[in-house]
């Protein structure tokens, strides 16, 4: 993985989070997402925003798949480091779960690299998202039995079946969406996955929901399985709202921060389910800016 950039301007500010130890006396802490060239224009709103927001967290771009020329292209423009390494074990799971030749989303699943990146704690977000607060205060807030797996949002339709209710260890659990948390590789690890999997297969294809849904169901089972603490990002920091949904409602803005109808601060929208790109969202007009600032710098 490399930090090296061909723009001076942006190089300072990854390369330094990547050098220098977090605030948390030496904790080591960063971002990562999954994304390819076919969804460019999703790419380019989200790293602009991340400059945008002055953050110090050393970003890491996952390829989806070999489709990434552009993407290298502007991980190295904005500072960010392609992760290089093959996904092996990750992708032999994957085909493991849901086979068949031609079953491409089951690369979905490679956003489980995130875990076994060179960091104590990591925030992995999907990449339909745009920041608008620097991340860095949502870290540091894990502890272990009380805070193992931090989220934005629950998720209850799109997680598990009416199954679930036969199977003790799920009946209390909080579903969420799997598009946005923070975790340590400490307690959660692509090995962990691996194991639960090879042990609970045929429960978890029992409760898994189906509808196109392949990660969100996989990393709620492992984690509820494995009786990790999940608790909802307010609870983990005063101030900050669960809410990033781009349907939210009640959401104003202050200075160009969202907040949502409690007042609470928004630090990123999510797109999730969107079927076009943003339009005419309370979220749409900063996503447009971001998108036309980046393709105006980074070009095509």
């Amino acid at each position: 993985m490399s930090l090296r950039s061909a723009n001076p301007d942006f190089l300072p500010l990854a390369a330094a989070a990547a050098e220098t130890p977090s605030a948390a006396a030496g904790r080591r802490y960063g971002i990562a997402i999954v994304t390819n060239d076919k969804i460019a224009d999703w790419l380019l709103p989200f790293l602009e925003s991340y400059r945008a927001t002055g953050s110090t967290l050393p970003l890491y771009v996952i390829p989806y798949d070999d489709n990434n020329a552009l993407t290298r292209r502007a991980a190295e423009f904005y500072g960010a480091a392609f992760v290089e390494d093959e996904p092996s074990d990750i992708d032999r799971l994957a085909a493991d779960l849901y086979p068949g030749p031609f079953n491409g989303h089951r690369r979905r699943l490679r956003k489980l690299q995130a875990l076994a990146l060179p960091l104590d704690e990591v925030a992995y977000l999907d990449v339909d998202v745009v920041l608008f607060r620097d991340l860095a205060p949502l870290f540091g807030r894990l502890e272990s039995g009380k805070n193992d797996f931090i989220v934005a949002s629950p998720s209850f339709e799109y997680v598990y079946n009416r199954k679930r209710a036969n199977y003790p260890f799920l009946r209390d659990v909080l579903p969420f969406n799997d598009g946005f948390f923070i975790t340590s590789n400490k307690v959660l690890n692509v090995g962990c996955f691996i194991d639960t999997i090879r042990d609970d297969a045929a429960i978890f294809h029992d409760v898994r929901k189906r509808g196109q849904l392949f990660a969100q169901p996989l990393v709620n089972f492992v984690v509820h399985r494995r009786g990790l603490k999940v608790v909802l990002l307010p609870h983990c920091l005063d101030g900050a709202s669960h809410e990033s949904f781009y349907k939210a409602p009640g959401v104003t803005f202050d200075n160009g921060k969202p907040k949502d109808q409690d007042g609470k601060d928004i630090y990123f929208a999510h797109w999730a389910g969107a079927s076009s790109l943003p339009a005419r969202g309370v979220f749409d007009a900063a996503w447009t800016a971001f998108s036309k600032t980046a393709w105006a710098r980074f070009g095509k």
